[in-house]
This record gives C-alpha cells, sequence and structure tokens, in this order.
C-alpha cells in the first residue's frame, strides 16, 4: 500500500509521528507492507517554500492509495496566506480531487474515561456511534460562493448550499450498508423543515430505504433535534448519515461525550474502483492546536485511532484494527491519559508516552 504522510501543522507533526510508531509495529509484528512517503503540508510549507502545495505533493496525493493526514493551520495563520494560495492546499481541494465523499467519524466512549466526560456515566455509558458526513458538496462547495460589494458600499457574503439526488443517495447508501454490519439502525439528519435541499434529502434518503434498505430502520431527525438528543441520549444513536455541514457540527459536538476532540479519528473515503479499493485519508477530528503544539502535551490517540480506520479500510485488516483498538482502550484501563483527559490527581502522560503504553498493550 502506497501511504502518503503528510502532518501538517502544530501538533499534527507531534500526534502523527505516534500514529506511524503503531504502523511501524504492524510492518515488524504483522507483516503489513507499506510504501510510505514523507512530506510538508500547510503553513509550515508556506513558511519554508513560499507554497502550502507544490505540485510534486499534489502528485504524490492524487498517487497514493491512502494518506494520514495530521493537522492544517489555524485561522490566524492562514490570513497572511493569499486566498488563491489557500486553495490551493486546502482539505477541500484533496477531499473533491479525490472525490472523498464518506467521511466516517466513530465515536465510542470507552469505560474508563468515566470521569473524563462532562456528563454522567449513566448517559456516556455503552455509546458507540458512527457519523457518515457527506463531504464533497453541500455548503463548502456550493457555488456561487464569496464576499461581494453591494451598491452602497457594504459587503455580503455568499456561500450556497446545494445538493443533487446521487450525492445524496450515494453518502445514504454508504451508510445502510454501514449499518448492516453494525446494529441496523440509521438516523439521518436534516433541516427539512427550513431548507429545500434538506427536504430533498430527506426525501432521497426515504426513497433509498423503501427501495434497497427495507431491513435496516430509518428515522429522520431535525439537525436541532440530534444536536439536544447528542447530549441527552446518545446511546440511542447508531448510524448517523448527514451533510457536510451539520456533520461537521454535529460530530465535534459529540466529542463532549467522550471529554475530548483528541479522542476523535475520522476516515474519508471515495466509492470503490473496479478492484474495490478506496481513495482514503484518515485524520485526526481535532486542528492544529498552535497554542500547545511544540509542548509534547497533545493527545495522539485521534491519530492513533485513525490508523486503526486504514487497518480496517484500507489495508483489509479488521482484526488487526480491533486488535489496535482493544490496545488503546487497555492502555487507558491502565490509566494512561494525556492532559485533556485526566480527572485532577490523575498523572499526566506526554505524547510519546501515551505512544509508548499503547505499543506496550500492542
Amino acid at each position: 500500500m502506497k501511504l502518503l504522510v503528510l502532518p501538517g501543522d502544530g501538533v499534527g507533526t507531534e500526534v502523527t509521528e505516534q500514529g506511524l510508531r503503531v504502523l511501524d509495529w504492524f510492518a515488524r509484528h504483522r507483516g503489513l507492507a507499506l510504501d510510505i512517503t514523507h512530506r510538508t503540508f500547510g503553513m509550515e510549507n508556506w513558511r519554508r517554500h513560499g507554497t502550502m502545495m507544490p505540485d510534486e505533493t499534489w502528485a504524490r496525493i492524487l498517487d497514493a492509495d491512502a494518506i494520514l493526514f495530521g493537522a492544517t493551520g489555524s485561522l490566524d495563520q492562514a490570513a497572511a496566506v493569499p486566498p488563491e494560495e489557500r486553495r490551493k492546499g486546502s482539505l477541500l481541494r484533496m477531499r473533491g480531487a479525490l472525490d472523498l465523499f464518506a467521511n466516517l467519524r466513530p465515536v465510542k466512549m470507552p469505560a474508563a474515561l468515566a470521569e473524563a466526560s462532562p456528563y454522567k456515566p449513566r448517559i456516556t455509558e455503552h455509546v458507540d456511534l458512527i457519523f457518515v458526513r457527506e463531504l464533497t458538496a453541500g455548503i463548502y462547495f456550493g457555488e456561487p460562493r464569496g464576499v461581494e460589494t453591494l451598491p452602497d458600499g457594504t459587503k455580503r457574503g455568499i456561500n450556497t448550499h446545494s445538493y443533487t439526488e446521487a450525492q445524496i443517495t450515494r453518502a445514504a447508501r454508504f451508510a445502510f450498508e454501514l449499518a448492516r454490519t453494525r446494529r441496523n439502525h440509521v438516523t439521518s439528519v436534516d433541516k427539512a423543515n427550513v431548507m429545500e435541499a434538506g427536504a430533498l434529502w430527506r426525501q432521497v434518503v426515504g426513497a433509498l430505504h423503501a427501495r434497497e434498505f427495507p431491513d435496516v430502520t430509518l428515522e429522520h431527525m431535525l439537525a436541532d433535534n440530534c444536536a439536544m438528543q447528542l447530549a441527552r441520549n446518545p446511546r440511542r444513536f447508531d448510524v448517523i448519515v448527514t451533510d457536510n455541514l451539520f456533520g461537521d457540527l454535529l460530530s465535534d459536538a459529540a466529542g463532549a461525550i467522550i471529554g475530548s476532540l483528541g479522542m476523535l479519528p475520522s476516515a474519508s473515503l471515495s466509492a470503490p474502483d473496479a478492484a474495490g479499493r478506496r481513495r482514503a485519508l484518515y485524520e485526526p477530528v481535532h486542528g492544529s492546536a498552535p497554542d500547545i503544539a511544540g509542548q509534547g502535551v497533545a493527545n495522539p490517540l485521534g491519530s492513533i485511532l485513525s490508523v486503526a480506520l486504514l487497518l480496517r479500510w484500507s489495508a483489509g485488516r479488521p482484526e488487526d484494527a480491533a486488535h489496535l483498538e482493544a490496545a488503546v482502550e487497555r492502555a487507558l484501563a491502565q490509566g494512561a491519559r494525556t492532559g485533556d483527559i485526566a480527572a485532577p490527581g490523575e498523572a499526566v502522560l506526554t505524547t510519546a508516552q501515551m505512544g509508548d503504553a499503547v505499543l506496550a498493550c500492542l
């Protein structure tokens, strides 16, 4: 498997290093065959070379079977970069070019982290849900977009929320097929009450369900109600499928269930090719966290668990993926904690020490 590593900015470099240590373990002990290429990306590349995305790096992106990504720079840092250069080096460009339409964001509550969550244990116990976020359409890609000057000299910002039937169908089909491997329940989230695109979303998902997946339980839910239910009763959810914007917001909000975005992995997948292989990008959900970058205190478990998704979806090794996920749970059960998930009085590990703890459990 040709793996491109783009650690990116801030804590991205630190957490990705721990993910690579885990991949090396599987290469040495489980015979995982990898052809790994490393490239700089983002603000770090801009500072060094005057471009966020060299042509050679872009060629590597298009050629890779999978990408292990760290994090991209903050809004404050990016403000100094010309807009065209920001677009050239953006995640949106990668997602669009590779057609990574299905963004998977699992949220599973480890029993050992009950004290890290702001919610009562009876609310978070046994939470195991996954978001299927449509990733290549919606308001992040719709046209027209931009900022225009009105006749009176004031400005107006424009973004367009747009979905075709085909874009909705393939995201929903992915969610239904995934639910068949889990607890057979899909919650489709929209704003059909106030948005025409949301009404189409609900109509298309419902029709696909009736036509191809009547064995899967489907419920429709408005996005604002979903936000409340994630806080009130997250155990009710199995697979949540929703559009690009709501998937972004709701999956980040679900990070509060565990107590930290640092725990959350993600996979962005294309449709399978003729050989059944998907293009893929794996990354922790969190950002570059410039306030703690370089201190060695970031939680690497989001990156390490993204490696588990890589093992499952790109390497075709579900047993190894489960082995890694179990190792993370064992490390947590043994008391391994970075600062973001540590209760008062608990010992705090560095980024590298958390990697050590997972490797010891492996």
